[in-house]
This record gives structure tokens, sequence and C-alpha cells, in this order.
């Protein structure tokens, strides 16, 4: 038996049309597309994933076990999990995966799980070009003797269940000395028939029939000439008297048993012959004709005797090209006389050379291969040969080096990354040290650059790095080291630093990099950094004071207002040391419920009555005192403890709801604030929902303010989780409305209630003249598309006169409230409102 020695993958082979459904479509629906499509399975799809798939076989388990199956959707009857293969696999993995599942399809997918098509056992076997090993096996050993059989008036529920029973693809139907077949094909179209129909009328006929005394190879044949799956087997030519039915899955089967079983015994038998030196060619064919590796033989003086399939699939050179020429036919030039010395010396003192050689294609692209010499002698023949195994390994090469580049490198800007900027430091320091050097670490880290990210979206971020890290390399001199950290983080190391002002002058040029503007999406941005800068050996020996220092020093150019460098001070380190003490009150704070809710009302506009209340978040520490938000939110962004303060924030204010509804009539709403961290949360309509549910208050008495920020970056997954609130009754507010984007297709696309101007117009109205347009613009824009519209920062009765003019619905500031802890706001607002109520 002689094996294809080409290396097949799974997108080789000629793969099936991969159709599609809904989990949700009913079962006759598939049916029906099966037929459509002429195919044996359907994938069900959910989401652009295939989370089941649908098969003849399952349909007919399905109807045995419950005649009433049409109906049902088709999630509750396909079978999981899917079994997918990537089209890069080898051919005989797919296959011993079927094997190992007895399973008969996979799904085939891309890099990306993209589905790309169907891949039976039956396309597999198609790939091998084994037909001459099925000529050489009978069909009365290989065909199945237990096929059931079924009456003529049997309906599809009875045959189902004898196939079922059986586990086999077909029955054959007795009518009146009559003898027909139904397979799970005929099954489906019973099914789509009216119900309880005979199923006689859905039997082949005309049956094609083998004897046992066949071969394999004329049943294959057989079965692809008619394009049928089955055959009835007889006990000889002479006789027709049915002894079993055989498919074509018993064929495949047999073929890629085999196929398996030989290769694993040529590959064993080339294993001994080499490790034994021995000189049997002939069984030399078969390890040469069977193996994925190249093979050349040569004779004492280096004739080329023989070569293999793969020597030509990788070399390009096919056998009568080289038989009788010298292996130099694919010298590259690249090795030179000392090497090829040193190869000999190697064969004649051991027998045998292992290494890496390069070598030239015919079409005279070099290549890396990995190449085996070996000296073969007959103890009873003084001839000797010699035996080249090789395998390409160009693209193993390649793979070493892009390991090495991103073990070593930033993959977005091409810098070096924090493992090469520490081996370099570290070189630099043990230099320094020997030649009594300075040098200078430099903390170089953008200034707002998470606005950057979270308004225009990563890819922009990303760009905006690279533009920046080409800018810092105009800074960088011969044997100084640029590196990325990650994120917006870049350091430079200064080697051989003569004095303070050769350092300053760097970092002036590098702060000078960021004057110009950076094009970004259409649009020129500013942007600005923060530099910390720490000196060997004055403010640090080791690598690591270094690094904690110039960080130290980087963060307290950023406390001093940004966009400036700041040399590591001593005394910065009390700075650091508070800055790390408030990260863990931050912490503290929560698990000891050290937090607390203001609110400040919001009225109506014309007649000033309560309407509801902003909760406003505020942090009484006990050594602190009193924090106010700005000192502690930005940090709990930054340590990402954001998402834990949003949550105790909903879960207090709803049951401040609670204790509302129980012993008042208020029915006024209550604004929290969102984090834009935690807006696109996979958990935050789930934390909504929770709190609601525990202290049963009504969802409509609850409203979200988000800012334009929040959404900007991912606009669809915030609209998804918008839209979730809002079926829960949860009211949205836009907060800061006209200080950012102000797109009026946001105001059109997302589930918004209500506009909340920002404060920074109210202060200027009515004087100015450009603010009261943009204010009366704002509401009378906000009117006609039926949002409600919040003035902020309401604090002369000038102003509130303006929006009275202008027809605001509410308005929010100092002069109608300003924010004071609940018990206030009950003894204020709520009660005595609730007491004139009654």
């Amino acid at each position: 038996m002689q094996l294809s020695t080409r290396d097949y993958k799974v997108k080789d082979a000629k793969l099936s049309a991969l159709h599609f459904c809904m989990p949700h479509q009913p079962a006759i629906a598939v049916i029906k597309l099966m037929r459509t499509h002429n195919v044996s399975a359907i994938a069900i799809r959910e989401k652009n994933k295939v989370i089941g798939i649908w098969t003849e076989s399952d349909c007919v388990r399905a109807q045995a076990h419950n005649g009433d199956v049409l109906r049902q959707p088709i999630r509750t009857l396909m079978s999981t999990p899917v079994h997918t293969i990537s089209d890069d696999s080898a051919l005989n993995d797919a296959a011993n995966k079927c094997a190992t599942l007895a399973i008969r399809h996979l799904i085939v997918v891309a890099d990306d799980d993209t589905p790309l098509g169907l891949l039976s056992l039956a396309d597999i076997v198609g790939n091998q070009g084994l037909d001459h090993y099925l000529n050489l096996k009978l069909i009365g050993d290989h065909f199945d003797h237990r096929v059931p059989k079924v009456q003529g008036s049997d309906n599809a529920r009875v045959v189902a269940q004898h196939m079922a029973k059986s586990n086999t693809h077909a029955v054959l139907v007795e009518q009146q000395q009559h003898v027909g077949i139904i397979t799970a094909t005929d099954v489906l179209e019973m099914m789509l028939a009216a119900q309880g129909q005979c199923c006689w009328p859905f039997a082949s006929k005309e049956l094609v029939t083998v004897s046992c005394e066949d071969t394999l190879l004329h049943a294959y044949r057989l079965l692809h000439q008619h394009g049928i799956r089955h055959l009835l087997v007889t006990a000889s030519k002479e006789s027709q008297r049915v002894k079993g039915v055989l498919t074509l899955k018993h064929i495949n089967t047999e073929i890629e048993s085999a196929y398996l079983s030989e290769l694993e015994a040529v590959l064993a038998e080339r294993d001994c012959a080499l490790q034994a030196s021995q000189k049997d060619l002939y069984l030399a064919n078969k390890i040469i004709a069977a193996s994925l590796d190249g093979i050349m033989i040569t004779d004492a003086q280096g004739t080329i005797l023989q070569v293999n399939p793969a020597f030509t699939r990788l070399t390009g050179y096919s056998a009568e090209e080289v038989l009788g020429k010298t292996p130099r036919i694919l010298s590259s030039g690249t090795h030179d006389r000392s090497f090829y010395q040193a190869m000999w010396q190697s064969l004649s003192q051991q027998g045998v050379w292992q290494g890496e050689i390069c070598n030239r294609r015919k079409d005279g692209d070099t290549y890396v291969e990995w190449l085996t010499i070996i000296e073969i002698k007959d103890k009873q023949d003084s001839d000797l040969v010699y035996a080249g195994i090789f395998t390409d390994i160009t693209e193993r090469k390649a793979s070493e080096r892009k390991i090495t580049k991103l073990a070593y490198f930033d993959d977005l800007t091409g810098l070096p990354n924090r493992r090469l900027f520490k081996d370099r430091l570290s070189v630099a320091l043990a230099h320094g040290q020997r030649q009594h050097q300075r040098l200078a670490i430099m903390f170089i880290d953008l200034d707002h650059f998470k606005g950057v990210n979270d308004s225009l979206g990563h890819s922009v971020g990303d760009e905006l790095l690279k533009q920046v890290a080409k800018r810092l390399q105009r800074c960088v001199r011969s044997g100084d080291t640029l590196a990325r950290l990650g994120g917006d983080e870049f350091t430079l190391l200064l080697n051989e630093v003569a004095d303070i002002d050769e350092v300053i002058a760097c970092a002036e040029k590098v702060l000078a990099q960021f004057k110009p503007s950076f094009s970004l999406a259409g649009q020129a941005i500013t942007i600005t950094t923060s530099i910390g800068i720490a000196i060997y050996p004055d403010d640090g020996e080791s690598m690591e004071t270094l690094l904690k220092h110039a960080d130290v020093a980087m963060y307290r150019s950023k406390d001093l207002g940004r966009n400036s460098y700041q040399l590591f001070k001593a005394t910065m380190n009390a700075r650091s040391l508070e800055r790390l003490t408030m990260s863990s009150r931050i912490k503290q704070a929560l698990v000891n419920d050290e937090f607390e809710l203001f609110l400040q009302p919001i009225v109506d506009c014309q007649t000033t009555q309560l309407c509801g209340a902003e909760a406003l978040l505020r942090w009484q520490d006990p050594q602190l005192g009193m924090v106010a938000p700005g000192q502690f939110i930005p940090l709990a962004e930054e340590l990402g403890l954001i998402i834990d303060i949003d949550k105790w924030v909903i879960t207090r204010s709803c049951a401040l709801l609670a204790q509302w509804q129980q012993h008042t009539h208020f029915s006024g709403t209550l604004s929290i604030n969102l984090s834009a961290a935690h807006l696109c949360h996979h958990d935050l309509v789930d934390t909504v929902t929770a709190a609601i549910n525990e202290h049963g208050v009504s969802a409509e008495q609850l409203e979200i303010e988000i800012t334009e920020s929040s959404f900007i970056s991912s606009f669809s997954q915030a609209r998804e989780v918008l839209l979730a609130l809002k079926l829960l009754g949860v009211k949205v507010a836009l907060d800061d409305f006209g200080t950012g984007y102000s797109a009026l297709s946001y105001l059109t696309k997302l589930p918004i209630d209500k506009l909340k101007v920002d404060s920074s117009f109210i202060a200027k109205v009515p004087d100015e003249y450009g603010n009261s347009e943009i204010v009366s613009a704002i509401i009378a824009m906000a009117s006609s598309l039926n949002l409600l519209v919040v003035a902020e920062g309401v604090e002369k009765p000038c102003q509130h006169q303006f929006l009275q003019g202008l027809a605001c619905d509410y308005v929010q500031g100092f002069l109608l409230g300003e924010p004071c802890s609940i018990t206030d706001f009950n003894n204020r607002y709520v009660y005595p409102c609730a007491t004139s109520t009654s």
C-alpha cells in the first residue's frame, strides 16, 4: 500500500458549503432548508456564533423519541457542543478527531473563528488517494449484517425508531415481496409529508446491489457513480438474497483506519532503518515515499542516486533534474569552505552530521533547513552511500525572530519595551559604576491621554502613541535608549551625562516636541507631557531606586500643573507616600462605609416646587475629615475602584428612594452620576436591577446621569446598556450638555429623557450675548425633540428669571438650594412637602 506524501491540510480539501439557521426556527423549517440545499447538516448560529449543529442523524433520533418534533425550536434539538477544526490543521488531525468523537462532520474555521465550511469524513477520504487499497478488500468483511426491516405501511416515527435503535443510516422496507431502502434523507422527506403517511412511497425501489464477493473499490465507484450512500449486499453474484447493507461510512472508516495504521507503520520502519544504518533501499523506498521530510541519497562521490517527493516539494527540483548531479545544485553560496570541511570531518569521524544549512530553491529563493546526513555502509558491501534528510525551518526561524522582537520590542511603536529597557539600564549602571560616569532616566507620561482614548477611541489613541514615539526619537542621541513601558508611559535613558544642564536641555527638547499639534482622525489634537528625571548616582545607585524616583518626580510634575519636567528631590517621597496613603484609604473607605450621599434639590423652573434631587458623593474620612470628590474620584478611576464606588451609590440611592416611598408621598426623581468606566461595564444593568428589586422601589424615580465622553468611544455598547436601563423604567439624563461634542445625532440615537445645561453657560446669562443665545437654542431644540431641560448652576435671581422666560423645565443651583446631607434634605424639603401634601 503506497501513501500520498503530500502534506495535506484541511484547507486543501473540498469543503461543503455551510448553511445556517436561527435557534428559534422550528425543526420543520430547518428540514426544508436541508432539502432545499440538498445538505445533510445545518449549523445553528446566534449572534454570529455557531452554537449547535443539526444533521440527518439528529433528525432521525429526534423523530424516534418524539414523533411531534416538527414544531419544536431547533435549539432544543440541536447537537452540542459544535466541533470545529482550523483550516490550517492537518487533514489527518481532522480524521482522527472525527474518529475519536464518533462524528461525521466538523466545522472548518479560520484563525479568527469565522466558519468557512463543512468538512465530512467523506471529504477527508477523498483526498487520500487510497482507491487501490480498496481493491484488496472484499465487501463480505465490511458490510452491516443487522439492517432493520420495516413494513411499507409503517410511518416515519417507526422507521426512525428502528434506525436509532440499531444505530444505522438505512432500513429495508418490505411491501408484497418487494424490497426497498429508506435512508436518513428519506426520513426527512417523510417528516415533511403528511403526518402518519406510510413509508413505502418514499423508499428507493431501483436498488443498486453488490455481492459479498465484490471489492470495496467496486462498491466505492458504484456509490459515486449513482450519487448514493447505500448499497444492498447479496450473498453472491448469482444469488439475489439480501444479506445486509453497505454504506459509504463503512468504506470511509476502512480507508481512514488503513491510512493511519499504514502511515504509522511506515514511519516506524523509517526510524528503524536509519538507526540500524541498513542499506536495504527497497525498504528505504517505502520510508522515502511516506516521509514528509525531504530525502536525498548519494553515493560516496556525492552523485545523487534518489530523492523523494518531499524533496521536490521543498526545493522545486524534480527527480529527473537532479539525478546524476551533486548536492552543489542547491548551494546558496552562503557558507564558506570551512563550513563544509567541518561537515565532512564529522561524517568521516562519527558517521553522522546535523545542523542548519542555507540552500537555494530552483526559483532562486533561499531557505534554511535542518539537515541530517547519515553514512550508510552495508557489512557485506564495500559501497558507501549517504542519506540526507532535511526539513524546511525557514518559517520557524522567522517565528523565532518575531518572538524575540515581541519579547524585547513594543509591537505598537517599535521601541524597546520594559524588558529591554531594564536590560540596557542594567548594563549602563554597571558601565557607569566602572567608569564613574553619570546617567539619567526620564519618565515621560502623556497628560490626559485617557481623555483622547475615551473621546476619540483606542485606534486614535494608538495612532497618537505612534506619532509621539516618532517625535521623541528626534531627542535620542546615539547610545541612548528610548522605550515604551506600556500605555502612555515612555522612558529615556541618557548615557554618559556630563552635567545636569545636559539633562535639562534634553527635557526641554522633549517638551518642545509636543508644542505642534498632532493630526488625528482629521482633527488637530494638542497634548502635553509630564517628565520626571532621576540622576545616577545622585538620586540612587540601583535600578529599582532610580526608576522609583523618576516616577515620583513625574507625578510631582503632574501635581504642579503638567506640561513640565521635574528633577527628583528627596521631599517628593513624602508626596508619593501621601498618594499611596490616599489609595489605601479609598479602599478602606469602601469597606468601612465612610462614603456619604449629599443631595441638591432640583425644582420646577416656573413654580420652584421640588421635583427631584441629584445625589452627590462625599467622603467623611475619620482622619482627613470631609474629602471632596475632586480629590479622590480621579484617583479612584486610576486605581480601578470607581465601579465599586458607583455600585455603592446605586444601592444607597435605591435605599433612599425606598425610604421616601414608605414614609412620604414624595414622587420626585433621584439622579445619580455614573462614571464613564461603568457605563459600558458588563454588569451595570444587573447592578441596577438588583438594587431596584432588593429595595422594591419604582424604577421611574431613578435617573442615571451620563456625560458625552462616557459613550463617545463605544457608542454601540453604551446604547445597548442605556436601552436595557430604559426597559427597566430608569430615566436617562445627558449631563454637562454643551461642553463636549454635543452632536445632535446622539440625541436621536440614544434613549435620553433629559438634557442638563452646563453651569458654565448659565453663569454668563442673561448678560453675555453669545451664551444667552446658546442657552436659548438648547432649550428650543430640546423642546422640539420632546426632551426635558435642567439648567445647572443657577445662583442669581436674574438667571432664574431669564430661564423662566425661555420656558426651561427645571433649575438647579445655590439659589434654589445647596447640597446637603440626607437628613437635612429630608427635613427641609421631603417631609414638609409630604406634610403639606397630606
